[in-house]
């Protein structure tokens, strides 16, 4: 009958260490391999491949604007930082970026869609058709015909949707809101394509709603008693319980006393 002599404990020791010398030589090896690969020009980004519906973001622009901000190789390269330089740039929306390798970038945009202008007309300030409000150079807008809207910050989607749903009711009386603004008390007011002045008033949209095609029903019949369509219409305000009040171009009811001259 034979038994397992124990290993001795130097025995042990040694067979340890020479376990976590190799472990430790492995990870040097590993390192300076990796050391050099992030170093290495070979994996140093020197082609950007950009897709999407893009019409403003040109190669140039890109260049200019994104490129300079960024820096590291394949292995490196801070993607989430990567991502905000691009959406920084003019008329970028959103940005998806994914490495390939050895040495490229994958970068998908999406633009923003100007769908108005936004603040005065000194400012450079567009909303897109999320309600969004951003920045750019507003001679590159190729929409014909942009409403500008106003109002408080951080109210850009709630006046892009009144202004929506109001221009869809003056369309059919071939009107349109040019200007349309949201003040600081909540009232709605609006500039027509024809120059006239809109005062809504405040109130739920569809209170605002109810009164505007309270008004626009009976408006050309109201219009025609003066021998006028509704393209003479001056100003109109609509923030009365029981009607409205207007004025048209050429039409007065002053009445002139004969008997002072």
């Amino acid at each position: 009958m034979t038994r397992d002599m124990p290993v001795p404990i130097d025995v042990t020791l040694m067979n340890r260490t020479a376990s976590a010398l190799f472990i430790v030589f492995v990870a040097l090896v590993v390192g300076a391999v990796l050391g050099w690969a992030w170093r290495h020009p070979l994996f140093a980004i020197s082609h950007i491949a950009v897709t999407g519906e893009i019409t403003h973001s040109t190669a140039m622009t890109l260049r200019t604007h994104v490129v300079p901000q960024l820096s590291g190789t394949f292995f490196t390269m801070d993607l989430a930082r990567t991502r905000l330089a691009f959406e920084a740039a003019p008329w970028v929306r959103q940005a998806v970026v994914h490495r390939a390798f050895p040495n490229q970038l994958n970068v998908q945009l999406q633009e923003h869609q100007a769908a108005a202008y936004w603040g005065a007309e000194s400012e450079s300030k567009l909303v897109n058709n999320f309600g969004e409000v951003f920045e750019a150079n507003v001679g590159e807008v190729e929409q014909e015909a942009l409403p500008r809207l106003s109002g408080p910050e951080g109210q850009a989607a709630q006046v892009l949707t009144m202004y929506q749903t109001l221009q869809s009711q003056f369309k059919p009386a071939a009107l349109a809101l040019d200007q349309f603004e949201l003040n600081g008390h909540g009232g709605w007011r609006a500039r027509l394509n024809t120059d006239a002045l809109i005062e809504f008033g405040g109130g739920s949209p569809a209170e605002v709603l109810a009164r505007t095609q309270q008004f626009l029903q009976t408006l050309t019949q109201v219009t025609a008693r003066y021998g006028r369509t509704p393209q003479a219409l001056e100003t109109a305000d609509l923030r009365h319980q029981d009607g409205y009040a207007i004025r048209l171009r050429g039409v007065t009811t002053l009445v002139l006393d004969s008997s002072k001259k």
